[in-house]
């Protein structure tokens, strides 16, 4: 018997119990970043307000901000049309999303002149050593 309430029923979680997650700037559309998300952590998202992740490589519930204290407040939950991703409109803590101090986890563009290579191409906000002690 299936507990989950009709809404994270709906939900087409892969076959660990995970759907990807995609945390979007609710003011001006930039994609921060993306991450996992079973049904606990979904459930506790909404509960809260607060984007809750599941860690891959922790292999337990990732409550966006714990360490770094950049929290992301949610703003609007969508759903996409094959049930299979979610979309998270957020407002970042802080202004830094990602681990390495920049405020997307996007921040490495492909440069096709010449050999293909990876650039950074946004700056580092924060040194990750002053944020994860």
């Amino acid at each position: 018997m299936n507990t989950l309430p009709d809404w994270l029923q709906s939900l087409r979680f892969d076959e660990n119990g995970l759907i990807p997650a995609i945390a979007q700037d609710a003011a001006d559309g930039t994609i921060l970043m993306v991450a996992w998300m079973n049904a606990e952590s979904l459930a506790e998202t909404v509960a809260t307000g607060h984007a809750v992740y599941w860690s891959r490589s922790r292999s337990r519930l990732w409550r966006k901000g714990e360490e770094s204290g950049h929290r992301q407040r949610v703003r609007e939950i969508r759903l996409d049309c094959d049930n299979d991703v979610i979309l998270l409109k957020v407002e970042q803590e802080g202004g830094i999303a990602c681990h390495t101090g920049r405020r997307s986890c996007f921040f490495q563009r492909l440069d096709t002149t010449g050999e293909p290579r990876w650039n950074s191409v946004e700056p580092v906000l924060k040194d990750p050593e002053q944020i994860y002690r």
